[in-house]
């Protein structure tokens, strides 16, 4: 047992033990790809994810939604509670540990599995729920919170401003791990919530303007598991629910950023960025800015780089699909993106969410780093030889692999029902498994970059 320490910073576990070198690892995640692209040509002829056979489990009842809303919430006010009143030493505090590990981190990964449960666990949702609630039953409206129609416009342009401002907090502000800033960015967030649903109503806002219940939806449409708008879960072949999954305006967006954040959280720390931010901040603080300020900006354009990329990487895939593609290939296919933003999640944070995670149990009972004991687990320790080193970078490479195949898989079953053939379905994936291969590898080098 290694007494708690800072690992807040994201680093990926070292890989000295490797068995082969990292190499072989890239030539053959480019080989499972391409052998992959070989047999869906030629043994996947008919669209099997479009309307899948689901069978049904049961259905939740109300009492379980609204226990777990009261539970989300009660989680969300101990983390700003802790963040505002408790230490400001970060490892020492729940709210960092509870916000960019078990929220950032362990929501998406458990939704992979267990389909969309944050969306009952959601703490705005469930205040918003019990407004509306209140509201009906002392008159105040048919639909409760509801009073306008949500613009088609707008789509999920408001979780996308959200989760690029998530990643500037995480990523590039010096006190984006500031117990304290967390808080109020926390009740911010939270307020801004409570004013989208009473504008448009808890759930068109929910599935469209709130951030994290939009992008920990995308995760949960790749689960076995669904639940239906009555509450009715169901079992279904994984990946079966991304082709089902909303479209609207904006969800490009999201979803480039959400994999072009993660990009750049390992970029940042190998040497192609350490080559130049010297000079990106050596241009701001030419500007007049201090070098810390300086500093963050070129953390800023670092961040709209690698977004940048993903999306130019994503548009040469759609490109190559030609007419065959159908009239808007870039969001009909989006859902491909999926499985992609899924594996760099896992792959690059594996390690943090399987020794800082285990952090979160003894910080719930010392939430305020004030030396409290309330369920007797305070000053534990992180046990490191939960998952080896080796072990990790066989989840980091396997996650990539299986996201991308993952991604060709949900393109290739769209194809079918857009091209109208397989064979002009086939020709139409070629430009997307060479981008496949692109995004593999550039996961790998920055698996690669981040534990040199």
């Amino acid at each position: 047992m290694i007494p708690i320490r800072p690992v807040l910073a994201h680093g990926i576990v070292g890989r000295a033990d490797l068995p082969i070198p990292a190499t072989m690892f890239g030539v053959a995640a480019a080989a499972v790809l391409v052998i992959s692209f070989a047999v869906l040509a030629a043994g996947w002829t008919t669209p099997k994810l479009e309307s899948p056979r689901e069978r049904t489990l049961f259905r939740l009842p109300l009492a379980v939604d609204v226990v777990l809303g009261a539970l989300g919430f009660a989680l969300f006010a101990l983390a700003v509670y802790a963040g505002l009143a408790g230490t400001d030493i970060e490892q020492e505090n729940f709210a960092p540990t509870a916000i960019y590990v078990l929220f950032w981190v362990g929501v998406p990964v458990a939704s992979l599995f267990i389909g969309n449960w944050f969306r009952l666990l959601s703490p705005w949702r469930a205040v918003g729920r019990a407004a509306g609630a209140l509201l009906n039953r002392t008159g105040g409206g048919d639909d409760g919170m509801e009073a306008l129609a949500y613009p088609p416009r707008l789509g999920c342009w408001p979780a996308v401003a959200g989760l690029f401002g998530f990643a500037v907090m995480e990523l590039c502000w010096g006190k984006g791990t500031d117990p304290q800033v967390l808080a109020i960015a926390a009740l911010l967030y939270f307020v801004v919530q409570l004013v989208g649903m009473g504008l448009y109503g808890v759930e068109p806002w929910s599935r469209n303007g709130d951030t994290f219940g939009v992008y920990f939806g995308l995760f949960a449409s790749l689960a076995p598991i669904g639940r239906r708008e009555d509450g009715t879960l169901v079992l279904r072949p994984p990946l079966s629910g991304a082709p089902r999954l909303a479209r609207p305006a904006g969800m490009v967006a999201l979803l480039c950023v959400a994999i072009g954040s993660t990009t750049f959280d390992g970029a940042k720390e190998g040497p192609l960025f350490g080559s130049v931010v010297d000079n990106l901040q050596d241009f701001f603080t030419g500007l007049g800015l201090s070098k810390g300020a300086a500093l963050e900006w070129s953390f800023v354009v670092g961040l709209l780089v690698c977004i940048g990329l993903v999306a130019l990487l994503y548009r040469i895939g759609v490109a190559g699909m030609g007419a065959a593609g159908g009239d808007q290939p870039a969001r009909g296919f989006v859902h491909s993106l999926v499985p992609i933003a899924a594996a760099y999640v896992v792959a690059h944070y594996f390690s943090l969410l399987a020794y800082q995670g285990q952090a979160g149990w003894w910080l719930l009972s010392d939430p305020l780093g004030d030396g409290s004991d309330w369920f007797g687990t305070a000053g534990g320790a992180i046990d490191y030889s939960v998952v080896s080193a080796t072990a990790i970078w066989y989840v980091q490479v396997g996650a990539l692999v299986l996201g991308h195949v993952s991604a060709l898989v949900l393109a290739h079953d769209r194809a079918l029902v857009v091209a109208g053939s397989p064979r002009a379905a086939t020709r139409s994936q070629l430009a997307m498994l060479v981008v496949m291969v692109g995004f593999t590898s550039l996961g790998l080098w920055l698996l690669s970059v981040s534990n040199s």
